[in-house]
C-alpha cells in the first residue's frame, strides 16, 4: 500500500517517492488549451494549488548548466515524472513543450508575519532563493555589469523595496535572453500576506509592495509566455491587479478547471478502495463532502488524505487546524447581529441566498456585507447550492449558500459558542442544556428566561420577526449538543415543517421537537392558548415522523412560548 503524501507539496518528490498521487496532469492541457497568457486559479487553502504548480513546474522547466560557452546547457530530463500520467497521452502538442521553457517558481504561502518588517525580509528572501535557483544567469554574457550588479544585490539581500517590487520583471528578462525563450511565471498563494496584512495591520504597505510586484511581472511583460497565479480569492483590481487586463480569472464559480483542485468523488471512492475502507463512504461524504466547483462535486484533499493516514483516530477536523482562522473569526465576531441570526440558521441546515462579488477589497470587508459572505464562500467556509445573476448588479451573482460539512460546521460552532460564552457562564450553560435534554424544564425556562433577559433588546423580542429571532437564539444554544445531536430547523417532516427537531445519534435516546410561538395579546391570546396551539400544530402536522423513521421510539414535545422578553416552556 502506497504512502500517503502528508504535507507534501513537491510534485517531483511525490512520484519519484512513490507517494500516492491522484492524477491531476490534465490541468496542462486546459492551460495550453485556454490560451490566455496570464490566469488566477483562486481556491481555498489546502486544495492542491502548491502541489499543481510544483507540477507545473516540473514539466514546462528547462533545466540549465552552463556549458563552456555560457549558453543553454542541458539539465535533468524530468519527463520520466509525466510518462504514466494522463498528459502524456494527451498528444506531441502538449507533450512537446515538456522542458522547454525557462520557470520563476514561487510561493508566498508561509508569508503570515504579524508586521510589515518581518514580511518583507520574508519576501526578500524568498526572492533570493528564486534568483539563486537560477545562479548561472550571473555567468553569462547577456548580462550587462549593471544588470549582474543587480542580481548580485538581490543574491545577497542587499537591494532596495523597489528592486525587489522589479524583480519578477526583471529575472524573466534575464532568463528569456539566456534561454532563448520567453519565461513561465508560478506565483502562488499571492494573497496570503495580504491576509496577514490585513489582520496585522500592515495592509497598505503589503498592497502597495504586491501591486508593483505582480504589475512589474503580468503587465506588458515582453518576456512573459504564460504566468499562472494562484490565491484563495481575487483581490480587487483597484488593489493589486489595476491595469492588468491580460488577467483571466477562473474561480470556483468557474466550470473551467472545476476538478483540476480538490478531489472529485469518482477520486475519492478510488482511493477508500485502494485503502480497503470503501464501506466507510458515507460517513466520509458527510464529513469531508459539500464543495462545488463550477458544476463538479470536491472534497477536501487535505482532509481526506489525513483521515486515511490515521484511519484509527476516526473522522475529525483536519482542514481547519492548518493554521489559524483569526480572519474567520474577526470577520464573524465583529459583524452585526443580523449576521449572527444567519449564522445560527446554517447551523440547522438551512441555506441564506446571498450576492457574491468575485473580487474582494479586504477594507470593505467589515463594511460591506456582500464583501463578508464573499469571503465566506472563496475561502470554503461555505459552499453555494445553486447561482444565478443578480437582476440589479450585472457584476454579481445570487448564489443560495449553505455550510459545506461537519468539518467546517465545527468552526463555526466554535464561533457560536464564542458568542455565547460571553452572555452566559460556561457551568449555567452547561447546566441549561443538561436540564432540557434530561427532563428538567422547570431549571431549564429559568435559565433560558435569564439568557433572553441578559442578550434580548426590546426590538429583539417584540418585533415583527420576534419568533425567528427566538428560534435562531436557540438553535445558536443547542449547537453545543452537536456532539450527541443532529440540530435540525425548519425540515419537513410529516405534513409540515417543524420549527427544531433534535435528533440522537443514540437511538434509546429521546428525541426532541420544539415549537415556537408568540403571544399575540392583540388577538386576545394568552400564554396558555399559544401552548395549546403549538401542541396542536404538532400533533396535526406529524411533525414526529422523522424520529419515528429514525426508530427513536422517546418523543418529547416542546412548547416555547413569549410575550416580548418573558419567556415560558411547556411539555406536552
Amino acid at each position: 500500500m502506497q504512502k500517503l503524501p502528508v504535507g507534501l507539496s513537491d510534485f517531483k518528490k511525490v512520484v519519484a517517492g512513490n507517494y500516492y498521487y491522484v492524477d491531476k496532469s490534465l490541468l496542462i492541457k486546459e492551460l495550453l488549451d485556454q490560451g490566455d497568457e496570464a490566469l488566477l486559479l483562486p481556491r481555498p487553502r489546502r486544495f492542491g494549488k502548491t502541489l499543481n504548480l510544483s507540477m507545473l513546474r516540473y514539466f514546462f522547466e528547462k533545466p540549465a548548466l552552463p556549458t563552456a560557452l555560457g549558453r543553454p546547457g542541458t539539465g535533468a530530463d524530468t519527463s520520466h515524472l509525466f510518462r504514466h500520467l494522463q498528459i502524456w497521452q494527451a498528444g506531441e502538442e502538449y507533450t512537446g513543450k515538456q522542458g522547454k521553457y525557462p520557470v520563476i517558481f514561487l510561493t508566498f504561502k508561509d508569508i503570515k508575519e504579524t508586521n510589515w518588517e518581518s514580511a518583507l525580509q520574508k519576501i526578500k528572501r524568498l526572492l533570493q532563493k528564486e534568483f539563486l535557483r537560477h545562479q548561472y544567469l550571473r555567468a553569462d554574457k547577456p548580462l550587462g555589469a549593471e544588470e549582474r550588479a543587480y542580481f548580485n544585490e538581490i543574491a545577497k539581500l542587499q537591494a532596495g523595496q523597489s528592486d525587489y517590487e522589479d524583480s519578477l520583471n526583471q529575472l524573466s528578462d534575464f532568463l528569456a535572453r539566456y534561454h532563448e525563450q520567453k519565461a513561465i511565471l508560478l506565483i502562488d498563494e499571492y494573497d496570503t500576506p495580504i491576509q496577514a496584512g490585513y489582520v496585522n495591520g500592515y495592509y497598505a504597505e503589503v498592497v502597495g509592495f504586491m501591486r508593483n510586484f505582480l504589475s512589474a511581472g503580468f503587465k506588458d511583460n515582453p518576456n512573459l509566455e504564460k504566468g499562472v497565479l494562484t490565491g484563495i480569492m481575487r483581490v480587487a483590481k483597484e488593489s493589486i491587479f489595476s491595469g492588468l487586463n491580460n488577467l483571466s480569472v477562473f474561480s470556483l464559480l468557474s466550470r473551467s478547471f472545476a476538478d483540476k483542485f480538490g478531489l472529485t468523488e469518482s477520486e475519492v471512492k478510488r482511493m477508500l478502495q485502494d485503502y480497503q475502507v470503501e464501506d466507510r463512504y458515507q460517513d466520509v461524504n458527510k464529513w469531508y463532502n459539500g464543495y462545488n466547483f463550477g458544476e463538479t462535486v470536491i472534497y477536501n484533499p487535505w482532509s481526506i488524505v489525513n483521515y486515511l493516514n490515521n484511519l484509527s483516530d476516526g473522522f475529525k477536523p483536519y482542514w481547519l487546524h492548518t493554521s489559524d482562522n483569526a480572519i474567520v473569526e474577526k470577520l464573524l465576531t465583529r459583524s452585526g447581529k443580523e449576521l449572527k441570526k444567519e449564522l445560527e440558521s446554517l447551523l440547522a441546515g438551512e441555506s441564506v441566498e446571498k450576492p457574491i462579488e468575485e473580487n474582494i477589497v479586504f477594507r470593505d470587508v467589515e463594511r460591506k456585507e456582500n464583501v463578508l459572505w464573499s469571503f465566506l464562500l472563496f475561502g470554503g467556509y461555505l459552499k453555494y447550492e445553486t447561482k444565478r445573476p443578480d437582476d440589479f448588479d450585472p457584476a454579481k451573482v445570487l448564489c443560495r449558500l449553505v455550510i459545506p460539512n461537519q468539518e467546517v460546521r465545527s468552526t463555526y460552532i466554535d464561533v457560536v459558542q464564542q458568542w455565547f460564552a460571553s452572555r452566559i457562564e460556561n457551568d449555567k450553560l452547561k447546566t441549561m442544556l443538561r436540564a432540557l435534554t434530561g427532563g428538567d424544564l422547570e431549571t431549564f425556562e429559568e435559565l433560558l428566561a435569564e439568557l433572553v433577559e441578559n442578550s434580548f433588546s426590546f426590538w429583539d423580542a417584540g418585533g415583527r420577526d420576534a419568533e425567528k429571532v427566538y428560534q435562531a437564539f436557540v438553535i445558536g444554544l443547542l449547537v453545543w449538543l452537536s456532539g450527541d445531536y443532529e440540530v435540525k430547523s425548519n425540515q419537513e417532516s410529516g405534513l409540515g415543517r417543524y420549527d427544531v427537531m433534535l435528533i440522537p445519534k443514540n437511538q434509546r435516546a429521546a428525541g426532541i421537537i420544539i415549537e415556537f410561538k408568540k403571544v399575540n395579546t392583540k388577538r386576545g391570546e394568552t400564554k396558555e392558548s399559544a401552548f395549546a396551539k403549538a401542541f396542536q400544530q404538532i400533533e396535526e402536522k406529524k411533525y414526529a415522523g422523522t424520529l419515528m423513521s429514525r426508530g427513536i421510539q422517546q418523543i418529547r414535545k416542546l412548547a416555547i412560548v413569549f410575550k416580548g422578553k418573558q419567556v415560558w416552556v411547556q411539555e406536552a
